[in-house]
């Protein structure tokens, strides 16, 4: 039978997390009215145009994190089942219903809504669920590794097809860092990412445009004429140097970035604030990941330790993969910097896992193991490679 929460709320609360958070926001609300002025100016008449609407989604993603904190997280597992199948009702809808921007058919009401970015927050719910209730079975093919995959393969399938290939591979690439965690074979592993990995090749090789921005990357090595985008946000990172030019000084953002208050925000960020800044947005993100598997190790349950990795990681990837794309270490795609882009629906799920991760860590602290936790790469017996000594 489950267990109440303490009711010493405000005790248990991460507050090292929640700094961590508010400092990330703090410089995404800097950022993004920086980046955008000119633009909303341009079109809106009005300066402050994305920068008051990222402040009312910060308020709602801030509401947000409050309510899933204060929730039992383990009262996530019951409805785990229901809300993974609203989610792939909301994806299949969307290529039904959705409106086409950009290219792509990725949102709902006039741009405002964008499901794949609530997927990834509902999937890793559900595959922590499922994962965790396997136990030694997950190392058994018909029940790990088969299963597993028809499933991650139908949500990005559908995700695929918007076509939204960066969100894809996120979240395919978060649910076997789940599954790893989980304590799943190595050797199914490496079979899934090799079929994964051959599978997103042959969409690439399909997809003329995902296909080109793979041949302007291998060709930016050879002397060949780099992509615009990554070009433009290469010169923005080398104009601000060490100490950057001035908050508010840049001028890549004046029109020559393209979305600047959104997939090229780290290079504005990198233009004004300098290496210093990005060093600090990238420090800020290594105390997350900290945190957040600190959290996992922590966890009173299989469940909550695979939860909280899965969060953490979702995070920590989406990060990285905006910072690579920026710095021209893999090939162009759109994916925004989690707590510092301009974008709703992102701003307000990260929140939203964020606030999970702070639920996970709070409680119940009466089924948590006196003893120091610990990370093992080797078998676990079914039970999760991330384990404190009350499982073992």
């Amino acid at each position: 039978m489950e267990r109440a929460y303490d009711q010493d709320f405000a005790t248990r609360i991460d507050y090292p997390l929640i700094i961590i958070l508010a400092s990330l926001l703090l410089v995404g609300l800097m950022m993004v009215y920086s980046s955008s002025f000119d633009f909303g100016y341009r079109v809106f008449d009005q300066p402050t145009y994305f920068f008051v609407k990222q402040i009312i989604w910060a308020l709602l993603g801030t509401a947000g994190m409050i309510v899933m904190m204060s929730i039992d997280y383990r009262t996530w597992r019951r409805f785990s089942i229901p809300l993974m199948g609203g989610t792939l009702f909301l994806l299949m809808l969307l290529l039904i219903v959705g409106q086409e921007r950009l290219g792509a058919v990725r949102t709902l009401f006039a741009g405002s809504v964008q499901p794949s970015e609530l997927c990834k927050l509902i999937i890793i719910i559900y595959v922590a669920d499922w994962l965790s209730s396997k136990g030694e079975r997950l190392r058994m093919v018909t029940y790990g590794l088969i299963p597993f995959a028809i499933l991650i393969g139908v949500v990005a399938g559908l995700i695929v097809l918007q076509p939204n290939f960066s969100t894809a591979i996120l979240i395919v690439v978060t649910a076997i860092g789940m599954f790893f965690i989980a304590g799943a074979d190595i050797l199914q592993l490496i079979i899934g990412l090799v079929f994964g990995g051959t599978t997103f090749a042959l969409l690439i090789y399909r997809s003329g445009h995902a296909f080109q921005r793979v041949k302007d990357y291998i060709g930016s090595f050879s002397g060949a004429d780099v992509n615009y985008h990554i070009q433009q946000n290469l010169s923005a990172l080398r104009a601000g140097g060490v100490p950057g030019v001035g908050l508010g000084n840049g001028v890549y953002k004046l029109g020559i970035l393209p979305l600047a208050h959104n997939d090229s925000i780290f290079a504005v960020l990198g233009e004004e604030l300098g290496l210093i800044g990005c060093l600090l947005v990238v420090g800020l993100f290594a105390a997350l990941a900290y945190r957040g598997f600190k959290i996992a190790l922590e966890a009173p349950d299989d469940f909550g330790t695979v939860l909280a990795a899965g969060l953490t990681c979702w995070l920590i990837f989406q990060a990285l993969i905006n910072v690579a794309v920026t710095t021209n270490t893999m090939p162009f795609t759109g994916i925004p910097l989690p707590f510092i882009s301009y974008g709703g629906s992102s701003l307000v799920v990260s929140m939203a896992g964020v606030g999970l991760l702070l639920g996970i860590s709070r409680g119940p602290v009466e089924e948590r193991s006196e003893e120091s936790a610990r990370y093992d790469f080797g078998r676990r017996n079914g039970r999760p490679r991330i384990s404190n000594s009350r499982r073992r």
